[in-house]
């Protein structure tokens, strides 16, 4: 096995060491937000107050995606994706210290340096592939459609995997030791990452100047409002509004809710990485824009169904769970076919700067979403939400369908 892994080529195992970096992050990632939510479930928070300390994780990746794309561009996409791997081991030791000592402040400041972490490592991920990987057509049997479905699904079901991990992790080591034993796995990745991804991959042949962050393509900028879009459209009901309305109208315990959530994230995530092979069965040959606006209006049909059946009180478990789980599959395929396609368009020189300015919309789409489903929950209830996602859903159809690949 090894002798293989030493024959293969240089690219294919510098993607290889950028995988297992992605991977080792997410599953720390998604058993950090487990561990918070659960550990500050125990100490009395209520769930809203449990939420808005993840406000901080999504704000910081506005302005992350933003820098890093620019910092990935003059640097390298090795250094920025290590320095990701570094700032998580920090915040992790940051949330290691006694409760006594975790105010809310720590926490959100704490989060917010994961979240950085975060999307320096996602932007670093994908953008990455674009060097890796020659084939960038738009036909559905295009290799780097395959490899950017590959990362994006496995990234998304490994971070299901790793809300079990954090489950798991607390109830048996407790909040403080699990957060010492994630950084010092964590820190092992970084050492091997280190010695082993030596390929300045990214980097621009001229600098780019700090003031190019914001596109001026217009196609990827209505790539990037459907994609603000599209998250906040998931977010509005999923992050805030759902879990509480699990717990508070099916009487679910949290655990219940947390495992049924962390079970939904896996699929959606193997959904993602088998997208290349979905979009053979629709008889799709090219991913267009006009492709993605069919993907976007199905989402926006099946959340108006989830709404409908809340206002007029029909068959809501029935609805509801199985409206989750489509809305989830058909999510998974327009975020999956997103994820591709701008790769796709990226300019290869300087390709973190596109890909940094695309996830930057992303993350604002994730702020307003949990923003939104906090205070329209709050306020209306989860049908408003769902309403809501239905407008957010549509507005991603109309911008998308004026992004053409060509």
């Amino acid at each position: 096995m090894f002798d293989k892994v030493r024959n293969l080529p240089a690219n294919i195992k510098q993607y290889l060491v950028i995988t297992t970096n992605y991977w080792f992050f997410t599953l720390t990632d998604g058993a950090l937000r487990m561990l918070v939510v659960l550990y500050f479930h125990q100490l009395g928070y209520q769930p809203l107050a449990i939420a808005l300390l993840f406000l901080f994780y999504e704000a910081f990746g506005v302005i992350t995606n933003l820098i890093g794309g620019w910092l990935g561009a003059r640097i390298g996409l090795n250094k920025t994706m290590n320095i990701g791997l570094g700032l998580q081991v920090m915040a992790l030791l940051m949330l290691a210290l006694p409760s006594e000592m975790l105010t809310v402040i720590w926490v959100m400041f704490a989060q917010a340096l994961s979240g950085i972490a975060k999307d320096l490592n996602k932007m670093s991920a994908k953008s990455s592939i674009k060097a890796l990987v020659v084939d960038s057509s738009e036909h559905t049997t295009s290799p780097l459609f395959k490899w950017v479905a590959l990362l994006t699904g496995s990234k998304n079901a490994l971070k299901g995997v790793g809300f079990f991990l954090g489950g798991f992790l607390l109830a048996t080591f407790g909040f403080q030791q699990s957060m010492l034993l994630m950084a010092a796995v964590l820190m092992i990745v970084v050492c091997a990452s280190l010695i082993l991804l030596n390929k300045p991959l990214g980097q621009a042949k001229s600098k780019p100047k700090f003031t190019e962050i914001f596109s001026r393509d217009a196609t990827l900028n209505y790539l990037a409002a459907a994609r603000l879009c599209l998250f906040a459209a998931r977010d509005v009901w999923f992050v805030v509004a759902l879990p509480i309305f699990l717990n508070q109208t099916f009487q679910w315990s949290y655990q219940q809710v947390g495992a049924f959530l962390a079970l939904w994230v896996i699929a959606y995530g193997l959904v993602q990485a088998k997208t290349p092979k979905l979009i053979t069965l629709f008889k799709c040959s090219n991913i267009s824009g006009r492709l993605l606006s069919y993907w976007a209006f199905g989402l926006s049909l099946v959340t108006a169904v989830i709404a409908a059946s809340l206002y007029w009180q029909v068959a809501v478990f029935s609805f509801v769970i199985g409206g989750l789980l489509l809305f989830g599959a058909i999510f998974a395929i327009n975020s999956s076919l997103h994820s591709y396609l701008v790769v796709s368009l990226a300019k290869e020189d300087g390709v973190s700067m596109d890909v940094g300015f695309y996830y930057m919309a992303n993350a604002m789409g994730r702020l307003l979403g949990t923003v939104l489903s906090g205070w329209l929950f709050q306020q209306y209830g989860l049908a408003i939400c769902l309403m809501v996602s239905v407008l957010l859903a549509a507005s991603s159809a109309v911008f998308i369908r004026k992004v053409n690949p060509q």
